[in-house]
C-alpha cells in the first residue's frame, strides 16, 4: 500500500508541480516553499491562485515545446 502512495506523489509532484519547481529556482528558493505559498493563498483566496497556477503551467509546457523545436531545428 505505501508503495503505490509513493509512486502516486511521484507522480503528482513529477507532472503537477513543475511550475512550483520552476518559480523555486527562479526565485532562488525551494519548491516546496512556493507550493506551501501557494496552497495557503489558495485557502485564504478561494482558490484564485488555482488560475494562476493553470496559466503558469500552461506557459512552462509552452517554453519546452518552443525549446525543443528549436533544438531539433538546429539539428
Amino acid at each position: 500500500m505505501q508503495t503505490i502512495l509513493n509512486k502516486i506523489k511521484a507522480i503528482l509532484e513529477y507532472f503537477g508541480f513543475g511550475v512550483c519547481q520552476y518559480l523555486g529556482d527562479k526565485m532562488g528558493i525551494k519548491s516546496s516553499l512556493v507550493r506551501l505559498h501557494f496552497i495557503y493563498l489558495t485557502f485564504i483566496t478561494l482558490g484564485s491562485p488555482l488560475f494562476l497556477y493553470l496559466i503558469l503551467a500552461f506557459w512552462v509546457n509552452i517554453k519546452k515545446y518552443i525549446r525543443r523545436g528549436i533544438s531539433v531545428l538546429a539539428d
